[in-house]
């Protein structure tokens, strides 16, 4: 797990199964179409959640086996989502023979895993010449509106966010990079909701929940680049790695 990430944080989410399915944005195809790799069969999605990942790589035509820790997670996925494969397990004990993927993804979900460990269990699931990927929807600060909504999330103390240059390293090869701006209607109501979905949210206080969500609700009122408006555009930037083991 990395730092400044809690074991509380991680085990929060099936506590908001349902809402994290509900107001989580989906992942933008440019995205998706990047990391799958040509010929690409079979994918293990881990740490899938309710599936918002799982969704698009089952869409695009591969069998998909979801790879969830969370039981409430996991069966709201299974709600979802009923012809998709989903088992217990996590990124370090992946419950899956050797050899038997294309591809093995982490949306949003990378920085919960032991880093060493997760490599090594998917180098072990992988075929080769198989492709690990990890992707992050992340807030996309290049307007005032959501510098001031990150000031306000920091005050909580919101997690850092994936480095530019991340790598994964051995066995893997080099790692790429992409990034994909990407914009998303949404309302101040949705906004609220979506901040309590975040883990830092989650574990907060009832006080300090309280307190952010009144301070978005003045941000959203207030600020000239959305005061008045019933709906506005929030901007995104998907931030996405890939890297392939060797081809054997």
């Amino acid at each position: 797990m990395r730092e400044g990430y809690t074991a509380e944080q991680a085990a929060s989410f099936g506590s908001v199964a349902a809402e994290y399915e509900r107001v989580r944005p989906e992942y933008p195809a440019a995205a998706v179409g990047w990391i799958v790799p040509p010929g690409a069969r079979a994918a293990v999605d881990v740490g899938a959640g309710t599936g918002k990942l799982t969704r698009a790589l089952a869409g695009r035509g591969l069998e998909v086996t979801a790879v969830e820790p969370s039981d409430e997670m996991r069966a709201r996925l299974e709600a979802e989502l009923p012809t998709v494969t989903a088992l217990a397990g996590s990124g370090e004990r992946l419950p899956l023979a050797d050899g038997s993927a294309d591809l093995v993804t982490y949306a949003q979900a990378w920085h919960w895993v032991d880093e060493a460990a997760a490599l090594a269990e998917a180098a072990r699931v992988l075929r080769p010449g198989g492709r690990l990927a990890c992707v992050w929807n992340l807030r996309d600060d290049g307007t005032a509106w959501m510098r001031e909504l990150s000031r306000l999330i920091d005050r909580l103390g919101a997690n850092p966010t994936v480095e530019d240059d991340y790598s994964f390293g051995a066995p893997f090869g080099p790692t790429e990079r992409l990034a994909v701006p990407w914009r998303r209607p949404i309302d101040g109501e949705l906004l609220i909701e979506l901040l309590a979905s975040r883990s830092y949210v989650i574990v907060a206080t009832e006080a300090q929940r309280q307190e952010l969500f009144a301070s978005v609700r003045e941000l959203v009122a207030t600020h000239p680049e959305l005061a008045g408006r019933e709906s506005f555009e929030m901007p995104y930037m998907t931030r996405c790695f890939r890297a392939e083991l060797p081809p054997g």
